[in-house]
């Protein structure tokens, strides 16, 4: 049970104790806040006409304010790649929280819809400012002219809504964030990206018109509390309107009294302070507020558009593609060059094929990454979309040349094509290990190809000593993608004495008898080749037996199903002493 502890630890602590200080975050700002607006004694007339409302509507304000600040920094690519890369992060669990940028980005994102809502919780942030709406008009006070929002008693509360800068802001917001929601639900977005994509870029429409909701001072606090203490006696009002006052203001102000106050009547709490009673020297004044939420977003903001101002100069000059190869199972390889690309195996980038859609892009690992002494770079991609198919039908000449066996370069005039990145990726730290273990499922490899190709120009310079290399895939043609780049780099260990440096294991998940990679050269991956699926649990325990007291980096990119499994086995205890930890592929 205590390794056990250790080993969960080891893998959630960090991402749970930095979820438990966000979460803690958001109570105590909610709390900080509505104490704020409930006792402060400069909300102390505007509390009186909102009640509970006011509080509830400024608490989850200020919550949706961190969270809107926060949930940018998750998708600024191109600062968690230098923080990443440049070692500025020398921890490796906190290197591996920046891996959990795009869940904490979904976090924030929920968090914002809770908070600002009507549609997932009916109360709150949009709720209680409807509670509002309806305040100012029922609780109209004509002495507080400037503190009221509504013109008169019984105004409708809709023109407050829609004929008011921020209602109609407000109201703006929900539908938007509503559309951002759903369409970024698992189903729409496998089903249709193009709906994702265009609904979630709406963003800066929400956040231009999060700036105007603040900008329209409905609610005010009061400046003079030293010259109008809240509940203050007014001895030149009361004169003016008749009223009756307390007997200790009769003896004090006998020119002021009109009729006695009556002695069972208690005095109100706002007259008495420190044991004596407080008399107003002047009217309350109010001033709206600052608006609060440009100190929150107006810097992550800035960041960002600084960011994508970058990556669109970086990437504003086109690849050169080099060559196109059509694999089977529909996998098409892209070979390309570009002036000055740096990156690091494992790393992704984003393409953009304006023949293909003027505004869509799609994230792709690079398979190869250049080098010293070549520039050449390359990304291999299923062709499983709309995006993928037009991509494909205008690089190759024919669109069943797919079926061949053999793959077929092409030499033709190529579409432009601009990459933007690279960004970092979990498997940067699989050769920062001395042992990992890298799962793929089909074209879940591709982030292993660059590894791969990275260990045959040498793999003396990196701390990993010895790789596990798992593949599953479904049909025997799919392991002729990285077919020959597995067999060279098996043959280049062998001819350095280190056999034992990868250990490839390929398994064939679905076949109807035993089957064979063709080819003679191909018979090194031939004796790895297993049919069915691992046995992930013996296999943990024999790669654990083998690496007594170590630390074995756990990489998968695959199937959610695998990846739950290897997460679950990672998590758990065994005999050995050794340690896994879980990493996973999530473009951010």
């Amino acid at each position: 049970m205590a390794l056990s502890c250790r080993s969960w630890l080891a893998n959630e602590g960090s991402k749970h104790l930095f979820l438990f200080f966000w979460l803690s975050l958001n109570v105590w700002l909610f709390g900080k806040t509505f104490l704020l607006y409930n006792e402060g004694l400069q909300y102390y007339y505007l509390h009186q006409m909102l009640g509970l409302g006011l509080c509830v509507s400024r608490a989850s304000a200020s919550v949706l304010n961190l969270n809107c600040c926060l949930v940018l920094l998750p998708m600024c690519r191109v600062l968690l790649a230098f923080l990443r890369g440049s070692q500025k992060v020398a921890s490796k669990k906190t290197r591996r929280l920046l891996d959990k940028s795009k869940t904490f980005h979904v976090t924030c994102g929920v968090t914002i819809c809770i908070f600002s809502d009507f549609w997932v919780f009916l109360v709150l942030h949009v709720a209680a400012h409807l509670v509002n709406a309806l305040n100012f008009s029922e609780n109209y006070n004509e002495e507080f002219v400037t503190l009221n929002a509504a013109n008169y008693r019984g105004e409708d509360p809709r023109k407050l809504l829609f004929a008011t800068v921020p209602g109609l802001t407000g109201v703006i917001m929900v539908l938007v964030l509503f559309l951002m929601c759903t369409a970024s639900t698992y189903a729409i977005r496998v089903s249709n990206y193009d709906i994702f994509w265009y609904t979630h870029n709406l963003f800066f429409v929400f956040y231009m018109l999060l700036m105007l909701h603040v900008s329209g001072g409905v609610l005010k606090y009061q400046t003079n509390l030293e010259e109008h203490p809240p509940g203050c006696f007014n001895p030149n009002k009361t004169l003016r309107q008749n009223l009756t006052v307390p007997k200790a203001f009769e003896e004090q102000f006998p020119d002021y009294t009109t009729e006695p106050f009556p002695e069972d009547l208690p005095v109100p709490e706002p007259f008495v302070q420190n044991s004596f009673m407080r008399v107003c020297s002047e009217e309350p004044k109010f001033q709206s507020h600052f608006p609060e939420t440009w100190f929150w977003i107006s810097g992550p903001l800035c960041l960002y558009c600084v960011e994508r101002l970058y990556r669109y100069i970086r990437s504003n000059k086109p690849v050169t593609i080099t060559s196109v190869i059509s694999h089977p199972s529909n996998v098409l390889e892209v070979r390309m060059v570009k002036d000055d690309f740096e990156a690091r195996p494992g790393q992704y980038v984003i393409l953009h094929c304006p023949r293909v859609s003027a505004l869509e892009s799609h994230p792709f690992t690079l398979t190869m990454c250049p080098t010293d002494t070549k520039a050449t770079f390359g990304v291999h991609l299923k062709v499983v979309g709309d995006w993928t198919e037009r991509f494909r039908d205008l690089l190759l000449l024919h669109s069943n040349q797919d079926t061949e066996i053999l793959p077929i370069f092409q030499q033709r005039r190529y579409p432009k094509l601009y990459v933007d990145g690279p960004f970092g990726s979990p498997f940067e730290e699989s050769l920062n290990y001395e042992v990992s273990l890298c799962v793929a499922g089909g074209i879940g490899v591709t982030p292993f190809a660059s590894i791969l190709n990275t260990l045959l120009d040498g793999w003396k310079c990196y701390k990993l000593r010895r790789l596990y290399f798992i593949w599953v895939c479904r049909d025997i043609e799919s392991f002729r993608w990285f077919a020959d780049l597995l067999c060279t780099l098996h043959n280049k260990l062998w001819q350095e004495n280190r056999p034992d440096y990868i250990n490839i294991q390929l398994y064939l998940s679905q076949t109807d008898g035993i089957q064979k990679i063709i080819g003679e050269k191909y018979q090194a991956l031939n004796s790895r080749l297993l049919i069915g699926r691992p046995r992930w649990k013996l296999l943990f325990d024999d790669i654990a037996k083998c690496n007594r007291r170590k630390t074995i980096g756990v990489f998968c990119c695959g199937p959610n199903k695998i990846s739950k499994i290897l997460h679950k086995l990672s998590n758990s205890s065994n005999s050995y002493g050794t340690r896994f930890e879980y990493n996973k592929e999530s473009f951010s």
